[in-house]
C-alpha cells in the first residue's frame, strides 16, 4: 500500500475534496479515538486521575517533537496553538523589546508583537520576498535586534525561507532565535535547525486535533516562573493525547517520506493550476512545499470563489486575505495545500470547478 493510500484508508472518506490542510487537515481514525478514549476515562475515574494514566502517551508525543526538532534536551509543552506559543514566549521575555523578522510576517503574530510592545525590524529579502542571504549578516550585526522571529514558511505563500541559515546568522551574532514552524512542522525538515525555540500548531500538516499546539525550547529558555504556571495551566488533556498519537502516526510512517511526497504534492498542484492561464500561480514550480498560491483574474473576487468551489463542487480551499502577511500582500489570493493523498482526479475536479466558478 502506497503512503497516499495509507493515509487515506486510516482516516474517515472526505466529504468532498480535500485541499487545504495549511490550515486544518483531517485527523485519522486512530487520532480522533484516542481523544475519545481519554475523554471517556475522564468520566470514569476523574480528570486528573485520567491525565495521570495518559502520562507514557504524552511523554511519547513531546519525545516525537524532540526527534521531529533534533531538540533532543528541550523542554516541550502543549499550548492551544501558535499564536499562544507566541504570546507565552514573547510574554516571558526579559530583555530589550526589539525584536526582527521577515516583511512578510504573519499578521496575527505582529499584533502580538505589538501587543508586548515590541519595535519591529524587517530583515532584508529578495525580489521574490525570501531572506537576503548576502545582506542579513550585515544587518543583524550593523544593528542588532534583542529577538530574531522567523517563520520558515508563510500561511499566505508556498515559498520555503531558509531557516538554517538565519539560525546561523544569529548564532555568529548571538542573537536568540525563535521559530514559527506553525506551517513547516511535519512539513518540511525541521530538524536540526539551532533554534532557541520553535512552535507549532497540531491542526495543519501533523493532521490532529484543533485547539492545540506544541512549544519546544532549549533548556533555561523560559523563566522559571513561566514553566510553573504552564505545569499548572487548565490543559485539554485528551486533545494532546490526540496529537501525540497524530506525531506518532507521522514518525511510523517517516518523516522524510512525507516530506518528499509533499514536494511532489506541491509540484503537481502547481502544473495543474498553471493551465488556467488566467489564475496566476506564485510559487515556483519547483518550490519545496505543498502550499500553492493563486492570485485571481481582474474582477474575481477569491472569497466568493472559495465560497462556491465548497457549495456547487464540495471543494475546500482557503481565502488568503492580505491580513495575513501585510508587509508583502498587495491583493488577496487562493490557498491550495493537498496533503499526502490527493490525486490526479481531485487536481482535475479543483481546475474545472475553478473555471466554472471564475468564469475563465
Amino acid at each position: 500500500m502506497s503512503l497516499a493510500e495509507a493515509w487515506r484508508a486510516a482516516r474517515p472518506p472526505a466529504a468532498g475534496v480535500h485541499l487545504d490542510s495549511a490550515a486544518c487537515s483531517r485527523q485519522s481514525f486512530a487520532a480522533i479515538e484516542a481523544a475519545a478514549q481519554h475523554a471517556r476515562h475522564e468520566a470514569e475515574v476523574g480528570g486528573y486521575v485520567a491525565a495521570e494514566a495518559a502520562a507514557p502517551a504524552l511523554d511519547a508525543g513531546r519525545a516525537a517533537v524532540r526527534a521531529l526538532t533534533g531538540m533532543s534536551d528541550a523542554d516541550v509543552v502543549f499550548t492551544t496553538g501558535s499564536n499562544n506559543a507566541l504570546d507565552i514566549l514573547l510574554s516571558d521575555w526579559p530583555g530589550e523589546r526589539v525584536i526582527a523578522c521577515l516583511t512578510s510576517e504573519y499578521g496575527p503574530n505582529l499584533a502580538i508583537m505589538a501587543r508586548h510592545g515590541f519595535e519591529i525590524r524587517e530583515l532584508p529579502v529578495d525580489g521574490f520576498g525570501r531572506l537576503d542571504l548576502d545582506a542579513v549578516g550585515a544587518a543583524l550585526a550593523s544593528d542588532p535586534p534583542a529577538l530574531v522571529h522567523f517563520t520558515m514558511l508563510g500561511s499566505h505563500s508556498g515559498v520555503v525561507q531558509p531557516v538554517r541559515d538565519i539560525a546561523g546568522a544569529c548564532h555568529t551574532q548571538g542573537l536568540p532565535l525563535i521559530v514559527d514552524a506553525a506551517q513547516g512542522f511535519a512539513h518540511l525538515d525541521c530538524a536540526g535547525i539551532g533554534a532557541d525555540a520553535l512552535y507549532s500548531s497540531s491542526r495543519k500538516w501533523a493532521a490532529g486535533p484543533r485547539g492545540v499546539g506544541v512549544l519546544a525550547t532549549r533548556p533555561g529558555f523560559l523563566t522559571e516562573d513561566t514553566r510553573g504556571r504552564l505545569d499548572h495551566a487548565e490543559k485539554n488533556v485528551a486533545s494532546h493525547v490526540g496529537l501525540s498519537v497524530a506525531l506518532g502516526e507521522h514518525v511510523a510512517a517517516g518523516p522524510e517520506v512525507i516530506q518528499a511526497r509533499l514536494r511532489e504534492v506541491g509540484a503537481a498542484t502547481r502544473r495543474a493550476l498553471a493551465a488556467l492561464t488566467d489564475w496566476q500561480v506564485r510559487e515556483a514550480a519547483d518550490e519545496p512545499s505543498a502550499i500553492t498560491t493563486v492570485l485571481p483574474p481582474d474582477g474575481v473576487d477569491p472569497l466568493h470563489v472559495r465560497a462556491r468551489l465548497i457549495a456547487e463542487h464540495a471543494i475546500v480551499t482557503t481565502y488568503v486575505g492580505v491580513e495575513r502577511a501585510p508587509g508583502e500582500m498587495v491583493r488577496p489570493a487562493l490557498r491550495v495545500s493537498p496533503h499526502v493523498d490527493v490525486t490526479d482526479d481531485d487536481l482535475e475536479a479543483l481546475t474545472a470547478a475553478l473555471a466554472a466558478v471564475s468564469g475563465v
